[in-house]
């Protein structure tokens, strides 16, 4: 469908001007399908090593498998972004994913569980060229002012489906068995293939710095020190990551232990999770254009430090009380995330060359992945050793410092006027 008079499409002016361009809705279209497929095939790789092995360590392994290549090949990913155009790239490594998970049709028992370990290799390798390569080519196709109403658009339609993929995938499984679910993915990747294809960009060809090859493929990183306003996130983010991933047993513990309901209501939890996070999405650009990107970056990370920090509450109060304190508290975490990964990410993306995107994207995933992965597993012996009051007060604590800290910097990051992107 054409838009010829961006009055035509709903919404604030800002995401009408985003949607206008016939670029710029093929490229968010194939990136909502292949999330749409990453999601639910996810969750049910987990399901079916669970079913085919009894175990819940090896199903957990199905989830490492797939961050591991994230991990080790992340600055190579990056630079592979940056070396090639991004387009044709982003076309053959969909091809190549659609072929991998065809992979698992073959898998028919135990004795296969090997092949889904191994697509998930493959799937978290080639998906760090994808991420990466995104990243870059949505800067190209994207007016540098509206950067912030795509990562909106593109962080509400990953909460949107965070909210239905798991029933979809759970409940495909169920009805028609792993390979259905794998062709379907497939498919997914095809179609967004197939939109890539029709895509009509103008990228400028790759260059070379003449670097040594070691300092091309730390470039991300040292961009990332070397530019205040970055270095000034990244110092940020590093604590905040560190201990933001001790919510994923927290909520556990308070639901179990706090409230005193079966685990199953976890379940609840996430999904008024992702309601606060689709509202964060929708409202990130609108508050960043007021404030900043760094600014809004702090308010993320201020929202989520009081909703972690007011979840003690069922350890001191019984009743009915707490849990409605916490449900709300689940909205604020929800609704925070966004608004800290959208003012990032835009940040990322003003502040670093075009020739530099990949690789910025992949360091930054690398440390963001890194710290976080380290964060699960340290709040899940913390919480197991003290309970989870300590470990949410410290999220608290951590939260509401490098809010402060944020907040207190001068502005460094470019500001949105009506003549374009200016540095201040």
């Amino acid at each position: 469908m054409a838009f010829s008079d961006p009055r035509a499409i709903p919404g604030p002016p800002e995401v009408r001007r985003l949607l206008q361009e016939s670029p710029t809705r093929l490229f968010l279209l194939q990136s909502v399908l292949s999330t749409f497929g990453d999601r639910f095939l996810l969750l049910a790789a987990g399901i079916w090593v669970r079913v085919l092995t009894g175990s819940n360590a090896e199903a957990g392994l199905t989830f490492f498998f797939l961050l591991l290549p994230s991990i080790v090949v992340s600055p190579l990913a990056g630079l592979l972004a940056d070396r090639v155009r991004r387009k044709p790239l982003l076309i053959a490594c969909q091809a190549a994913v659609a072929a991998t998970v065809l992979l698992l049709v073959l898998v028919h028992g135990r004795q296969q569980v090997w092949l889904i370990w191994l697509v998930m290799v493959a799937y978290g390798s080639i998906g760090t060229v994808i991420s990466a390569a995104k990243s870059a080519l949505l800067v190209t196709i994207v007016d540098g002012e509206l950067l912030g109403e795509a990562n909106g658009f593109l962080n509400t339609m990953a909460e949107g489906l965070r909210l239905l993929t798991p029933l979809i995938g759970a409940g495909l499984f169920a009805v028609a068995g792993g390979p259905v679910v794998a062709e379907l993915d497939a498919a997914t990747y095809l179609i967004a293939m197939g939109a890539l294809v029709w895509l009509r960009v103008s990228e400028p060809a790759p260059t070379r710095s003449g670097q040594r090859w070691l300092a091309e493929v730390t470039g991300g990183f040292r961009h990332l020190w070397s530019v205040p306003a970055l270095r000034q996130i990244l110092l940020a983010l590093v604590p905040v990551v560190a201990v933001i991933g001790f919510l994923e047993t927290a909520f556990f513990a308070v639901v179990t232990d706090g409230l005193h309901r079966p685990a199953t209501f976890v379940g609840v939890l996430i999904s008024v999770q992702g309601i606060g996070a689709v509202a964060g999405g929708l409202s990130a650009a609108p508050i960043m254009r007021r404030l900043s990107e760094t600014r809004l970056t702090a308010l993320g990370i201020l929202t989520i430090a009081i909703g972690s920090a007011i979840c003690v509450v069922p350890a001191y109060v019984q009743g009915v009380a707490p849990m409605v304190v916490v449900v709300v508290a689940a909205v604020v975490v929800g609704a925070g995330l966004p608004w800290m990964i959208v003012g990032a990410d835009t940040l990322l993306q003003r502040r670093t060359p075009l020739s530099l995107q990949g690789r910025v994207n992949a360091a930054f995933g690398l440390l963001f992945g890194g710290f976080q992965t380290a964060s699960i597993g340290l709040g899940a012996l913390l919480i197991g050793a003290f309970g989870y009051v300590p470990s949410l007060l410290a999220m608290g604590v951590v939260g509401v410092s490098v809010a402060g800290y944020l907040l207190s910097r001068p502005k460094l990051e470019f500001v949105i006027e009506a003549g374009g992107l200016q540095g201040s």
